[in-house]
C-alpha cells in the first residue's frame, strides 16, 4: 500500500484563462497584420486566418481538458448543488486557503478567535503563512504547533468572531455513514463535495490508526474538515490510497488523535 499525498501544485485558473486569452490574442494579431497587406500579396483567403485563430483556441482548451480529466471536472457539478445547502455554505466560510511561498493547501477555522487546523505537510517548513478566507480576509498565520507524527499543525490569526466549524468530541461513525469535506483542490477553491465513511486501516508507518472513506478526494484536499450528519468535523484529510479492497480511497486524520496529540504536550 502506498499513501498519496494529494497536494501538488496546478496551473490556477488564471493561469489557465491567460493561457486560453494569450493564444487567442496571437492568432488575432496575427490575422489583423495579414490583413493589411495587399491583397495580392496574401496566399490565403481572409476567412483562413479565422480558422486559425478558432483552431488554436480549441487546441488551448484541449489542452486544459488533458489537465483536468471528466471525472475530475465532475467534482464542480457536486459542488454547486451541495452549495445550495445553506447549511453547507455556512460550512464554506471557515474553510481557508493557506498559502506559503511556493504552494497552498486547505485549512479550517476551529474558533472564532483565529485557530486554524491543516496539515503539517502544507505547512512544513514555515513558521508564518497567508490565510484566505472565502470572504476575501487574508491574514498572517502563525504556525503555532505541529504535530508532524499524525501530519497535523495548528494557526493563529488575529481576530475575533471569525467563522469556524465545530470540533466532534470524539470520532463516532457508522460505517457507510455519509460526510461532506470542503476543499481547495485542483486550484480551485472552497469544492464541496460528498461520500461516505469505510473504517480505520493501520498504515504500516503510522503508530495510530486512520480512517478510509469512499470520495473523490484530490490534490489540494490536504487539510480539508470531514464533517458529519451533525455538522461536526470528525476528521482532516491529509492523503489518498490504493486499498486492495476498496480500490482508491481518501483518508483522514481522526480528531481523536489530535485530542491525543494535545494532551501529550
Amino acid at each position: 500500500m502506498e499513501t498519496k499525498d494529494p497536494f501538488q501544485e496546478d496551473l490556477d485558473d488564471e493561469e489557465l484563462q491567460e493561457l486560453v486569452l494569450e493564444a487567442q490574442r496571437e492568432a488575432l494579431a496575427k490575422a489583423a497584420s495579414e490583413k493589411n497587406q495587399q491583397r495580392t500579396y496574401r496566399p490565403f483567403p481572409k476567412w483562413t486566418f479565422w480558422i486559425m485563430a478558432v483552431t488554436l483556441a480549441l487546441s488551448t482548451f484541449a489542452i486544459i481538458f488533458q489537465i483536468f480529466s471528466i471525472p475530475a471536472i465532475e467534482f464542480l457539478k457536486t459542488s454547486s448543488e451541495l452549495s445550495k445547502n445553506p447549511q453547507v455554505a455556512l460550512y464554506k466560510e471557515a474553510v481557508v486557503v493557506v498559502s506559503t511561498g511556493d504552494s497552498k493547501g486547505t485549512g479550517f477555522s476551529i474558533s472564532e478567535n483565529g485557530t486554524i487546523l491543516t496539515n503539517y505537510h502544507v505547512i512544513e517548513g514555515n513558521e508564518t503563512v497567508m490565510i484566505s478566507f472565502p470572504e476575501g480576509d487574508i491574514y498572517t498565520g502563525t504556525v503555532t504547533r505541529t504535530f508532524p507524527d499524525i501530519d497535523l499543525a495548528v494557526l493563529e490569526v488575529r481576530d475575533e468572531n471569525l467563522p469556524h466549524l465545530k470540533l466532534a468530541e470524539s470520532t463516532n461513525f457508522t460505517k457507510n455513514e455519509p460526510i461532506t469535506f470542503i476543499g481547495n483542490p485542483l486550484s480551485f477553491s472552497g469544492i464541496a463535495n460528498k461520500g461516505h465513511v469505510l473504517d480505520y486501516i493501520q498504515l504500516p508507518d503510522w503508530e495510530q490508526p486512520v480512517v478510509m472513506i469512499k470520495a473523490p478526494v484530490y490534490r489540494g484536499n490536504s487539510g480539508s474538515p470531514v464533517i458529519n450528519t451533525k455538522g461536526e468535523v470528525i476528521g482532516i484529510i491529509f492523503a489518498t490510497l490504493d486499498e486492495e479492497q476498496h480500490g482508491k480511497v481518501g483518508l483522514f486524520i481522526p480528531v481523536d488523535a489530535y485530542y491525543k496529540a494535545l494532551k501529550n504536550l
